[in-house]
């Protein structure tokens, strides 16, 4: 990228007409998104998070702009859910929404471009296994202790005998 980027300003007025036209295409993304670079497998019971429009899109674009089919309403984006349902092109998810004074569980069908796996509870895992992990038995603390009605006794090694 950047020795292209480089032979097109190295060749001065020549090139600039390619890099005006040429140049915002290629560093902004577009067209269709391949699936095994972007996209994990879900299963049940995943906790995924549906996710926001790009970051330079309008704030309230839910899922990925460049596909519109299965899409989520815009009460929907940004938060976080368990999927209960796994199709061929889409994920039931069960998402909490505030409905006047209640929160609801709502399930939802969006497609996976609109989903990603969430990164909330790799926090708790990692926690867990770190304290499921094996620990040396900690040194007893120090303590005096009383020789009163406990003479100390002697030991000494007994001596070698040779028997033959």
């Amino acid at each position: 990228m950047k020795a292209m980027l480089k032979s097109i300003l190295e060749g001065g007025v020549s090139g600039l007409s390619f890099f005006l036209s040429a140049v915002p295409a290629i560093l902004r993304a577009t067209g269709v998104i391949s699936h095994h670079d972007e996209h994990k497998r879900q299963e049940e019971g995943d906790e995924v998070h549906v996710q926001q429009g790009l970051p330079q899109a309008w704030p309230h674009s839910p899922g990925t702009g460049t596909i519109q089919k299965g899409m989520p309403h815009k009460c929907y984006h940004g938060k976080t859910g368990r999927v209960y349902n796994v199709t061929q092109h889409a994920v039931g998810i069960i998402v909490n929404k505030q409905v006047k004074g209640k929160i609801l569980a709502k399930r939802i069908n969006v497609r996976i471009e609109h989903v990603k796996h969430s990164k909330s509870r790799d926090s708790f895992l990692q926690r867990v296994k770190e304290n499921e992990k094996r620990k040396p038995t900690a040194p007893r603390d120090a303590r005096f202790v009383s020789t009163k009605g406990n003479e100390p006794q002697l030991l000494e090694p007994i001596p070698y005998e040779f028997m033959a």
